[in-house]
């Protein structure tokens, strides 16, 4: 008897935690599908929050996303600090240079139709404007998908400001070319005493009709991940479910 209570005890945890949950699930996906940028008109759901999040703002997110198929690991191999879980069906490739210190990684889906790309450094002698940045990695991103033309900005911002003896500039583009869709941001700081510009860049490009998935179930998991993450946010077993909601954290079966 005291073995079906214990049973039944539980099979209703496990329900709670699954509802809960779904719960959350359902919440999250709600509110990305129903967000309105404040800071580009005419752009809305998983798109528009991803603009949002890229320039720092808050997005309505119900829980912490996590990849719902996790495939290979990535791990820079000069740089540990970046290192992350992808999708399956995906692939990375290592970016080093070590005439101008870059580091970072490109992230392939097999089919070449969608592209995550990071490069938190590099460097540069001079003094680089961030419009020749942004128009380099367009134009390479636009090849890359077969696309000559000229694409439709939804969305723009240049940002400057001067903190700690450094000129910083923020830029970030949100266009549509041919069936695609990219969301480019780029920061550069210049300083002046050591004549460098230090560049970052972070762009992801999809299928346009396909693109608020691909916010929703890549871009924001992966983006996620190279946040400094505390252990109740941990997915252990890498079955897509935070171990504090997961109802067995070490077992990837069970979520």
């Amino acid at each position: 008897m005291k073995a079906f209570k214990y049973i039944l005890l539980i099979a209703i945890i496990s329900f709670c935690f699954a509802c809960s949950k779904d719960d959350n699930d359902n919440n999250q996906q709600n509110n990305l599908q129903n967000f309105s940028s404040s800071i580009c008109n005419g752009i809305t759901g998983p798109t528009a929050a991803y603009w949002d999040n890229s320039h720092g703002l808050a997005v309505p997110l119900a829980q912490i996303p996590t990849l719902a198929n996790p495939g290979q690991q990535f791990i820079h191999s000069q740089y540990p600090a970046l290192g992350f879980t992808m999708p399956q069906g995906y692939s990375a490739q290592e970016v080093t240079d070590a005439q101008t210190g870059t580091l970072g990684v490109n992230v392939f889906r097999n089919d070449n139709n969608v592209v995550w790309r990071y490069l938190p450094t590099s460097s540069f002698v001079g003094q680089v404007q961030i419009n020749d940045v942004v128009a380099f990695e367009l134009n390479q991103i636009m090849q890359f998908h077969g696309f000559n033309g000229t694409p439709e900005v939804l969305c723009t911002t240049t940002q400057q400001s001067t903190e700690f003896g450094f000129l910083t500039t923020f830029g970030a583009r949100l266009i549509r070319f041919g069936n695609f869709t990219a969301l480019l941001t780029v920061q550069t700081h210049f300083m002046q005493s050591l004549g460098n510009t230090f560049v970052s860049v972070s762009l992801a490009s999809g299928p346009t009709a396909e693109y608020n998935n691909l916010v929703r179930q890549t871009y924001l998991p992966i983006h996620w991940q190279l946040l400094v993450i505390s252990d109740e946010v941990r997915d252990s077993d890498l079955d897509g479910t935070p171990d504090h909601q997961d109802p067995a954290p070490f077992n990837p079966n069970i979520n």
